[in-house]
């Protein structure tokens, strides 16, 4: 179907104000750029019941987390929810809002996680980041109030690359367990060459050259890109992973990889439903506050949720 009325004036706003694509900025500047978009496309952030901030233990240092409680109830279920921004923008402030309605609609602890960025930190520090902040809040669980055998892991583009990543990761090191993994237009493989990577060329839009900056920006060099840690569709072996939902949008260039890398994990004997949202871009997930379908996604991102807790 055509882009969406709602993204077709989303764009429209953009070209009329001259926005230069990401990827044409230098770092400091997109990473503020990205953030500030996100912030006035993501909607007013819902109130929660408590937020707090810990610093654990991570490999490179210190790991903030930022705990969203929708109540005081006692043994919640936790999704451990990773930001997106090509592992090279975004903070947890690029989640926030996504976390805040996920906690509620859910009826789970939502943790983000801090975990460090590319270039500076390169492939697999994020990975191994995300791990140990899994690992503590596993272990930690019962003194945070959760139910350590209901935690689940999400993300939305490299954050859903980094929540796939983390499922093969847990099962190589014997844990955590892990009850579901959200995975939101992710990232699945640096080599992809797919119909949707190659159609996707606006550069009001993310596009296949958003893509690339991204992983020139994440990789340390291009063999890594093979390691299924960085590609999680280039894995042998899928079988055994968490039960997963993959969120995709018509006109996303990781599309394909995204409904591949789904497509895999049925193959495997993974359970997993994939849905694709016609008419929708990269990114919608988080402009819940401009498109009305970004929110729908998000309802039902927590229905997965609710189903996998129960």
């Amino acid at each position: 179907m055509p882009l969406d009325p709602q993204v077709l004036a989303l764009r429209a706003r953009r070209a009329e104000a001259g926005t230069p694509p990401l990827y044409t900025l230098d770092l400091a500047t997109a990473r503020a750029a990205d953030l500030a978009a996100i912030q006035a496309a993501g909607g007013d952030p819902e109130p929660v019941h408590a937020v707090e901030e810990f610093t654990v233990p991570g490999p490179g240092g210190p790991l903030t987390l930022r705990v969203y409680r929708p109540s005081e109830a006692p043994g919640l279920p936790a999704l451990l929810y990773l930001f997106g921004g090509g592992w090279t923008l975004g903070s947890l402030d690029t989640s926030d809002a996504i976390c805040r309605r996920l906690a509620n609609a859910a009826g789970c602890v939502t943790v983000g996680v801090g975990y460090r960025r590319a270039p500076e930190h390169p492939f697999p520090a994020a990975v191994q980041d995300c791990h140990a902040a899994a690992v503590w809040l596993t272990a930690y669980a019962a003194e945070l109030g959760l139910d350590a055998r209901r935690i689940a892991i999400g993300g939305d583009s490299a954050g859903g690359n980094l929540a796939a990543a983390l499922t093969l990761l847990a099962r190589a090191e014997g844990g955590p367990q892990l009850c579901h993994q959200l995975l939101v237009y992710p990232n699945t493989d640096r080599r992809a060459d797919t119909a949707s990577l190659r159609e996707n060329e606006d550069p009001l839009l993310f596009n296949r050259h958003s893509v690339d900056w991204y992983w020139g920006h994440y990789l340390k060099a291009e063999a890594d890109g093979d390691d299924p840690l960085a590609s999680p569709l280039r894995a042998d072996d899928l079988s055994g992973l968490p039960p997963a939902t993959v969120i995709t949008a018509e006109y996303d260039p990781l599309r394909d990889e995204g409904e591949a890398y789904g497509e895999a994990l049925r193959a495997a004997g993974v359970p997993v439903e994939t849905r694709r949202y016609e008419g929708m871009v990269h990114g919608f997930f988080a402009m819940a506050g401009v498109l009305d379908t970004g929110r729908e996604a998000q309802e039902y991102a927590a229905r997965r949720l609710r189903e996998a807790f129960a």
